[in-house]
Formats: structure tokens, sequence, C-alpha cells
């Protein structure tokens, strides 16, 4: 009984016992009978609430929200339908992907009743045929859909599942708004399996990466020492940048044979080359 059906019928009660004590038996009756008929027959819905009513078994009408009157014994509120988005919880267990992995699914959607009329007298229990209907269209979604796809792709699996429920709903006046599956659990063995195979994934392409790199030193390489082969002087000037760049820290101390010291004449460099140069000939 709302508040202000409570304090009507209180009232009426306060003035029935006042005649009573006033020796008005006439007028106690008359509240008496005012204070039972306001509490049948007055009723008020939230602005969330939908209140269907039958009269005489056939429908009559969906009140709400705000007060409202029925005719007692002729009249029977058979529901009272929340509008407001609901949420369901569902999961399948144990659902075997289309390439025949056991997987474990939670999921969650968020629902509304847009028709109070439908879903009262469409279905017997929509609450508990929305969890049902939820938990078959997550198992025919998880059996046709690869584990990869499932893991990489929820957004598409969401979509699905909402277009999916919301189909099967729309008849019971029930929209779903969407669709979020929560958890994707896959069994021990294959997750180590697949942090081997991840992880063979990196280091193959690590080993690209260290290959393609070495092939690219060795090409510099070459030019190089096709530079130097033309052009001893460069050669020269590369020697000794290197003792440069080994002198700079203090307290280094560099042995360095004579004969490097003569090859790091430009004259004595360039009659070693001429004299290679004329052996070859």
């Amino acid at each position: 009984m709302n508040a202000i059906t409570l304090f009507l019928t209180s009232v009426s009660v306060v003035l029935a016992v006042i005649s009573i004590v006033n020796l008005n038996t006439p007028l106690a009756i008359i509240f008496t009978i005012l204070a039972v008929l306001i509490a049948q027959s007055l009723k008020m819905a939230n602005v969330w609430e939908k209140f269907v009513i039958l009269r005489a078994g056939k429908i009559h009408a969906v009140k709400g929200p705000g007060l409202f009157l029925i005719i007692p014994v002729l009249d029977r509120i058979v529901m009272i339908i929340d509008e407001r988005i609901q949420t369901t919880a569902f999961n399948a267990e144990q659902a075997l992907t289309r390439d025949t992995v056991p997987v474990n699914v939670d999921a969650i959607i968020f629902w509304h009743v847009h028709n109070a009329q439908k879903a009262a007298l469409s279905i017997t229990n929509f609450l508990q045929a929305i969890d049902r209907v939820a938990q078959t269209s997550l198992r025919e979604m998880i059996g046709s859909s690869m584990l990869s796809d499932l893991l990489s792709d929820r957004k598409a699996a969401d979509t699905h599942l909402c277009q999916e429920i919301g189909r099967k709903t729309s008849d019971w006046g029930i929209t779903v708004s969407s669709v979020e599956i929560r958890d994707v659990a896959i069994p021990v063995a294959l997750q180590d399996a697949m942090s081997r195979q991840a992880q063979a994934e990196r280091e193959k392409q690590a080993r690209i990466i260290l290959g393609t790199a070495e092939a690219e030193i060795a090409s510099k390489f070459v030019d190089a020492a096709k530079i130097y082969e033309t052009q001893p002087g460069a050669l020269q000037l590369r020697a000794m940048n290197i003792i440069y760049e080994t002198t700079k820290e203090r307290g280094t101390t560099i042995l360095i044979p004579s004969s490097m010291v003569d090859f790091m004449n430009p004259s004595n460099a360039l009659s070693k080359v001429r004299e290679v140069d004329s052996k070859q000939n």
C-alpha cells in the first residue's frame, strides 16, 4: 500500500472510530466502507512502474505512473513491470568452440521492458526466459566461433549476442541494450601451450631482426672494404680514428706495434699497395 492510500484509509478509519464514539452508527458504517474501498481501489505507480490490469479475466489497461483507481473484485493487477534498465549475468561452462576447445565464458546483458502488456501476457516468466535465451545464444555463438576470434575480437561477439538475444526477446516486449563478455577462461594446459607458442613467435621475430641487421652490417662492411682497397689513405684515417677513440678515456695505455706505425705512414702504405698490384699483374 502506498503512502497516499495509507493516509486516506487511516483518516477514514479514524472518522469511523469517532462516529462510533459519538454513537453515530450510520456514519461509522459509511466511513468504514470508504476506508475499505480506498484501500482496495486507490493505487499509485512510480515513474518507472507499469501496472497490468485485467477486468473479469480480460486485459483492461496498463496504468502508471501516478494515482489511478481500480474496481475491487472486477479488476485484478496481474503484474507490476519495472521499466528501468535491468542486468542479468549468465555464463556457459565447458562449451566447445568451433576448433573443439572447452571454454568457460561469463557475460552480462543489459535490457529493459518497452511493452509492459506483452511482457506480462506473452510469456509466463520473462525474467527466467531472458536468462535461458541468453545462455542458449551464448553457447551457439561459442560453438560457431574459433578460439582465437573469441579471445581477440570480443566486441564482434558482444554485437552478435546482442542482436541474437534481442531478436528472440522482441516479441516479449523486451529490448536488449547491450551484451558484454566479461571473461573467457581456457584450460591451464592450453594456456601453457599458447604461452610457449607466443614465446616461440617472439624468438622467431627476434632472430629474423638479428639476421636482417647482420646482413645490413655485412653489406656496409663490403662497401667499406671496396673503398679502403682503392683509397689507402681512408684506411689509415680510420685506423688513426680508432686509436683516438680508444685513448679518450683517462688512464688508458695503448701498445701499438711498430709495423702498425709504418702502416700509418701514407708513403709507405702507398708503396706497399703498388707492390701488391705489381705482383698481381
